[in-house]
């Protein structure tokens, strides 16, 4: 499995990003598909994570701003993110598993950065 991210860049603080994360391989549409973000200096951490069809997770710290989806036709994953800010500054990884939080597989990662 292989995971291919893109999206990232560079926006203003109350901008919009959208990231994409595209999988090759053998992908179920039961798996999990979510991203983590780390920020510099600070551990990884799990931002949103969707399973079958159904949005599961969203961080406290992005809630209400971001918004995961899929198309699992494609294999994609998708985060929409919106009033970005400062602190949501960080290098996001797409993964692929089988439980949220236990990633198989990980992308690259593609560094978002906000900043004016």
């Amino acid at each position: 499995v292989q995971l291919v991210e893109s999206g990232g860049g560079l926006a203003q603080p109350g901008g919009s990003l959208r990231l994409s994360c595209a999988a090759s391989g053998t992908i179920f549409s039961i798996n999990i598909m979510g991203w983590y973000r780390q920020c510099a200096g600070k551990e990884r951490e799990l931002v949103a994570s969707s399973g079958p069809g159904v949005v599961i997770y969203h961080s406290d710290s992005v809630k209400g701003r971001f918004t995961i989806s899929r198309d699992n036709a494609q294999k994609t994953v998708y985060l929409q993110m919106n009033s970005l800010k400062p602190e949501d500054t960080a290098v996001y990884y797409c993964y692929v598993g089988t439980r949220i939080g236990s990633p198989q597989y990980w992308g690259q990662g593609t560094q978002v950065t906000v900043s004016s």
